[in-house]
């Protein structure tokens, strides 16, 4: 797979290239932001792996540039902010968030994640609950006809309780189906990220689709 690296780092840099390198992958590196911003453009990339803190734009404005741009391309943020406010504003637009220090095979394994996709010739193309309809081919979700833009956390979220309309999800659920891995119980990535959904989802009409069940969870139903 071919992969684009932001890190500005060079012994970083080196260690991530060459251990992608010697499973037989390709790594193009920017120690720049405005250089990523280039490649990117370029296109074939299967994963982005950015760090946040490099010259401007930092890798946090270069990932919200490409997703403004409508790239989608699946990315890990690699960087040594640890402070949980940060990993959940990362993680509202980075499919995954990995702190310094890290062991390569950790990474390894985490890019193999977020690029797999599984391929069902049956599957969907659209879901649909009320007049919320999502997209899943052009990334799209649109309510009663309008389009509502969602960064890419906030779309499989949605789509997790889409595909689960009807029925009761707990937090748990969430973090290990929408986020992947698990986080400490204590974050309140979920509540974050339910907020937002809402807001953008929910906010500008009289029937409400996302619920709050006390004590259970939460609920996407059109007919609650």
């Amino acid at each position: 797979m071919r992969l684009l690296l932001l890190e500005d780092d060079e012994e970083t840099a080196n260690y991530v290239r060459q251990g992608f390198l010697q499973d037989g992958d390709t790594v193009d590196h920017a120690a720049r932001g405005s250089d990523a911003l280039m490649l990117a453009a370029e296109g074939g990339y299967v994963a982005y792996i950015f760090d946040r803190m490099v010259a401007p734009p930092d890798g946090f404005k270069v990932l919200t540039m490409l997703r403004a741009g409508g790239d989608q391309t699946p990315a890990i943020f690699l960087t040594a902010i640890d402070q949980v406010s940060e990993r959940v504003e990362g993680l509202g637009i980075a499919d995954d968030y990995l702190v310094k220090p890290f062991s390569f095979s950790e990474l390894r394994a985490r890019v193999t994640a977020i690029v797999r996709r599984p391929q069902r010739n049956d599957a969907p193309t659209e879901l649909r609950a009320g007049d919320l309809s999502m997209d899943l081919i052009r990334r799209r979700v649109y309510r009663a006809g309008a389009e509502i833009t969602v960064l890419p956390t906030e779309f499989r979220l949605l789509e997790y309780l889409i595909r689960n309309k009807g029925r009761v999800v707990t937090r748990t659920m969430l973090l290990e189906n929408v986020w992947d891995f698990h986080f400490d119980p204590t974050t309140n990535i979920v509540e974050t990220h339910i907020s937002r959904l809402r807001s953008k989802v929910d906010r500008d009409f009289s029937q409400k689709l996302i619920h709050t069940v006390r004590g259970a969870g939460y609920m996407l139903d059109e007919n609650h």
